[in-house]
């Protein structure tokens, strides 16, 4: 596929696009957003998606379209931002009884989810990067992959970051091939291959 037939763009403040948004950061996670938020998880995160300041929002998104059609995107910020990042947008769109089943649910994937907060200032983390099933392999990664990186260097990051499954063999294949490297890992000491993670950096 011709790369100048995919047109980059920012992210709209529309529940339109937060619904392709939820889905595609739902693929990405494993169901991690249904398990969190259940069955309306993907209308919680589309209101979320339209407030800004928090890891979630429109702000942090780019789309890629082929032929007027959002065909993927990433989700990316640096730890500044996430260290300013509320909260409050997703607990308001999930209401009260589902605000509890997150609770619940943050409680027990407590150690994951502190990954976030292990981003090192001057870094550009990439949340997400997702593309439709049918156009994966032809150059849709890689156009969206040297936006993110133009993006990080225009916001003064010195490195970019992201935490890979350690199942995912084929996307750590992915970033090695671009000049990734493994940082670090986690769990560090518990042998729990399931929840595993790799840190994977490149210097900018």
């Amino acid at each position: 596929m011709d790369p100048h037939s995919i047109i980059l763009r920012a992210a709209n403040p529309t529940t339109d696009e937060g619904l392709t948004f939820a889905r595609y950061v739902d693929e990405v996670a494993e169901g991690f957003f249904r398990l969190m938020l259940g069955r309306r998880a993907e209308s919680i995160v589309a209101t979320a998606f339209i407030q800004p300041g928090h890891d979630l929002s429109y702000e942090h998104v780019t789309f890629a379209e082929r032929e007027d059609v959002i065909v993927g995107m990433t989700l990316a910020y640096t730890a500044e931002q996430h260290r300013r990042s509320s909260r409050e947008p997703l607990k308001q769109a999930a209401g009260t009884l589902v605000r509890l089943r997150m609770m619940i649910v943050e409680l027990l994937f407590a150690p994951i989810m502190r990954i976030l907060d292990s981003i090192a200032d001057g870094d550009f983390y990439l949340q997400t990067i997702a593309v439709e099933k049918e156009l994966r392999g032809v150059g849709v990664g890689a156009v969206l992959m040297d936006a993110y990186e133009d993006r990080a260097r225009a916001n003064g990051s010195t490195r970019l970051s992201l935490d890979v499954s350690a199942k995912n063999d084929g996307a750590r294949r992915f970033y090695e091939r671009r000049g990734w490297s493994v940082d670090s890992q986690w769990p560090k000491r518990l042998p729990i291959p399931a929840l595993k993670f790799y840190r994977m950096t490149k210097e900018l």
